[in-house]
């Protein structure tokens, strides 16, 4: 039990990747004896009342649900402008009346920031991802700014922050770097981590609980070496990338191959499934992890994590936004392969499966990693971290 019952509330985004890093925090708040709501879409309620929060209805309009996002980045950053625009009214609606003492926030949220701000409320970020770093700006932020459409995107954005009484008007301010933030990551994956201030984040790495609520896995008496091919939930349409990995593992001697396609693919896109494979459109994906010997991976933040989580070696394809960098990341920590999807051939595959779990560095380093990661706390540091926001 905590030093005294608050109210926390959690603002997110119905993304499913970053819906997931931040259940556990808000189960364990919520065994803690605090009373914790959590605003979202209706899509993602089933997720958030399993925690025992009070889910809070707030439309979205961003187009997760049939991943529909804009080629062009400006297009795609103002995306979150409507989504912000749209969501404030509707938090008002329910936290003038009833205001949290503390407000987390995931880094698409921008309305929570607004919220906190005209409220005078203390305020902390929960990035699923990694942050900013010393430089940041120059380097990568500076880039986006150069686009067409850029100035009349910031004078949106800084006429709402205006308009809405925010007391931080400047757009870099407002979207960089935070006074509080927990990074749900392990801070292996953080470019630059040197240069990441630590006064303003810490790294609690992967916060996981039982999941006992998203099923369990039994790993077959007879399977020598466990083999889980996942690319996530959104970026799943790869029907031609799944009869590679048949080609590639299908019957291959001593190993057993859990096959997750997702919703958008059709079983029947992928012929003839060997019989050391096992389809579905969905696992348990961190149950399968803590008893498999390799991991082919989209390179997802979330699914990155949950490798070293469990000292996978991995075998990363990217499909989109940040899993290229994620994969060579992984690469650069010694764990990974990465092979870009139209590279990824039945050969290819299984080359790369074979030399990679044959490698003694890479068993090392895995080892290495995993225990990195979960040395940086989890679950309970970063509710602990959250509960001294409160003092």
């Amino acid at each position: 039990m905590s030093r005294r019952r608050a109210h926390i509330a959690m603002v997110g985004i119905p993304a499913v990747s970053h819906v997931l890093p931040s259940l556990e925090i808000i189960r364990e708040l919520v065994a803690r004896g605090h009373r914790v709501t959590y605003a979202n879409d209706p899509a993602v309620a089933g997720l958030i009342e399993a925690t025992g929060a009070e889910f809070v209805p707030v439309g979205s309009v961003l187009p997760v649900a049939d991943n529909d996002w804009p080629e062009d980045p400006i297009d795609t950053v103002a995306v979150f402008l409507d989504d912000a625009v749209q969501a404030l009214p509707q938090l008002r609606a329910v936290y003038d009346r009833d205001p949290a003492d503390l407000y987390l926030y995931d880094i698409g949220a921008y309305p929570a920031r607004v919220l906190a701000e005209t409220q005078g409320r203390p305020l902390m970020q929960l990035s699923p991802t990694y942050v900013s770093w010393e430089g940041y700006e120059e380097e990568v932020a500076a880039q986006l700014w150069q686009l067409p459409g850029a100035d009349a995107y910031r004078a949106r954005f800084t006429r709402w922050l205006v308009d809405c009484g925010a007391s931080t008007t400047d757009v870099d301010a407002f979207c960089g770097r935070p006074a509080h933030t927990l990074a749900t990551i392990p801070k292996a994956m953080q470019p630059h981590a040197d240069r990441v201030d630590a006064g303003t984040v810490t790294f609690v790495g992967p916060c996981f609980g039982t999941r006992a609520d998203t099923g369990a896995w039994t790993r077959p008496a007879d399977a020598g070496n466990v083999l889980l091919v996942s690319l996530g939930s959104a970026f799943t349409r790869r029907p031609e990338f799944y009869r590679q990995c048949l080609a590639a593992y299908g019957d291959l001697p001593d190993w057993h191959v859990v096959l997750q396609i997702g919703k958008y693919t059709d079983p029947s896109e992928l012929g003839t499934v060997p019989a050391n494979v096992e389809v579905h459109s969905w696992v348990p994906q961190l149950a399968v992890l803590e008893k498999a010997d390799a991991f082919v991976t989209h390179a997802g933040m979330g699914g990155s994590s949950e490798g070293l989580f469990t000292g996978v070696p991995m075998i990363a394809v990217p499909q989109a936004a940040d899993q290229f960098a994620n994969a060579d990341r992984l690469v650069e920590l010694g764990v990974a392969r990465r092979i870009d999807t139209e590279e990824a051939t039945a050969e290819a595959l299984r080359t790369a499966l074979l030399e990679l779990t044959a490698d003694p560095e890479v068993a090392r380093r895995s080892a290495e990693l995993r225990a990195a990661a979960r040395a940086e706390g989890g679950t309970a540091r970063a509710a602990d971290l959250v509960e001294e926001m409160l003092d």
